[in-house]
């Protein structure tokens, strides 16, 4: 008998990404955005940049990350897939009087120069690239040798990492892509980045989501979260039902609060890289 080769059906990026163009782009996902900005002043902080460094912010959403740097008199690119919420970012920077330049761009083919920045950022954005080998390379093509990456990213055991889960289980994701939640994962950042740089700082932290209820949670998050707002639209009513109860479970299982209403501790890595 000759040799039979087995063809592994190759993943389709582009289809899936313009599917998530448009669950990013429905709902309204700068109102969830918003809630989480201290996450992008404490990663500003960390890096610990000097004034006038060039920042680009990859999968930038409204802007948290943005903002924070912009504040710290950095030059500051903000980028992501979706117009609308670098337009959304814009307004927030002109309330604030903050200068920052903006570009429609795709963290899996970034339109710079090799070497181009001196630090590159992402707080909760580029975790959720399909085809995250090639976002992760990205990254690195683009800041300089002796620059830094940096990023908030949720980890699997996290809130958000378990969120993910329970909506595949009732929803599942497209073959051939792995959970974003990897990116909060050591072993995953030591491999993906640890040839071009050192991990410099991996410090776990926490966010608290804090809402009314636990209604108040799921409702907001399925109005103005897209990724949640499809999976839901997906289902039948029977469907709905089983993924609010499991929604609703999960958020009573990370409830943190002693004051009557909501609050969700969900834990994130905030990771350090500089680049040889």
């Amino acid at each position: 008998m000759g040799a039979h080769t087995t063809i592994n059906p190759v993943t389709d990026y582009t289809a899936i990404k313009a599917k998530q163009n448009v669950a990013w782009g429905s709902g309204d996902y700068s109102k969830v955005g918003v809630t989480l900005q201290i996450t992008g002043e404490e990663l500003a902080e960390a890096m610990d940049m000097p004034a006038d460094a060039t920042i680009l912010d990859v999968a930038a959403g409204n802007g948290n990350a943005t903002l924070a740097f912009a504040r710290r008199f950095s030059n500051v690119t903000s980028t992501d897939y979706v117009a609308e919420l670098l337009e959304a970012s814009g307004n927030r920077a002109k309330a604030e009087g903050l200068f920052v330049n903006y570009k429609v761009a795709d963290a899996e083919n970034l339109p710079f120069e090799d070497q181009s920045f001196d630090a590159v950022v992402s707080t909760f954005g580029v975790m959720f690239t399909p085809n995250q080998q090639q976002s992760a390379a990205e990254l690195q093509r683009v800041v300089k040798p002796g620059g830094k990456i940096g990023m908030a990213n949720w980890t699997p055991e996290s809130f958000i990492g378990q969120l993910f889960k329970t909506i595949a289980r009732h929803v599942p994701p497209p073959a051939g892509v792995s959970s974003p939640a990897l990116w909060g994962s050591r072993e995953w950042v030591d491999e993906t980045f640890g040839t071009m740089g050192d991990v410099a700082s991996f410090q776990p932290k926490n966010f608290l989501f804090r809402y009314r209820s636990a209604e108040h949670f799921l409702d907001y998050f399925r109005t103005f979260y897209g990724p949640m707002q499809k999976a839901f639209d997906a289902l039948d009513e029977v469907g709905q039902a089983a993924l609010r109860s499991d929604i609703l479970a999960l958020v009573e299982k990370f409830d943190t609060s002693t004051n009557g209403s909501l609050s969700i501790s969900s834990e994130y890595v905030e990771v350090i890289i500089k680049r040889h």
